[in-house]
């Protein structure tokens, strides 16, 4: 796949149009969840390789929080949703609708509820681009720094695809004017992958 870095502007603009739908379904979902008005900028979507990551999204000595799922179904591969500790704190507070201070039991729990819920929003939307049926697996927690996340996940996936694409989405929340920056990471398989830019070359 020498050439996926080379893809067309309609190919990108489709992408594209599938991590703006997949941001919005997030948005929503995360505001039904917690009772808070979301609002999403437009996700900045890249295509790049694995080991190559950690960069855009933390220092490499920075600890983060990841929650990973198996995408199953018509398509497979890995989805990886990545918050700075920070955001990850945010998040579970807002999950529990009381600050979080630490990410103990608790914390951990609702964010890997939010993770589900969010790389759920953008699967659906792959799902409803594709016309398949994809469905996620139960998620894992990571809390490392992101270089080891990363690493980690790349010896998984190293035999499948080298190559991921990446969505950064900022969410606000409006009654408290904070600002959550994530990204949604999804590894498919070499299947999978060109699965998906078929899809896009006829979108």
């Amino acid at each position: 796949m020498d050439d996926i870095r080379n893809l067309k502007s309609l190919q990108l603009d489709a992408l594209r149009e599938v991590s703006n739908m997949g941001a919005g379904h997030a948005a929503t979902a995360l505001s039904q969840m917690t009772g808070q008005k979301i609002m999403i900028s437009v996700p900045h979507l890249t295509i790049s390789k694995l080991e190559d990551v950690p960069n855009q999204i933390e220092a490499r000595e920075e600890p983060v929080a990841a929650v990973l799922m198996k995408m199953l179904g018509d398509l497979t591969g890995l989805t990886l949703l990545v918050f700075s500790q920070q955001t990850a704190l945010q998040v579970a507070g807002l999950m529990m609708r009381k600050p979080a201070t630490t990410l103990g039991a608790i914390e951990q729990s609702a964010l890997k509820e939010a993770g589900n819920i969010l790389s759920a929003a953008y699967l659906n939307a792959l799902s409803e681009f594709m016309g398949m049926i994809l469905m996620p697996s139960p998620p894992t927690l990571v809390i490392d720094m992101s270089d080891a996340v990363l690493n980690e996940t790349y010896l998984e996936v190293a035999q499948q695809s080298e190559y991921v694409f990446c969505v950064e989405s900022e969410f606000e929340l409006m009654e408290s004017n904070e600002r959550l920056r994530g990204f949604f990471l999804l590894m498919p398989d070499v299947g999978s992958l060109n699965a998906i830019l078929r899809a896009t070359r006829v979108a």
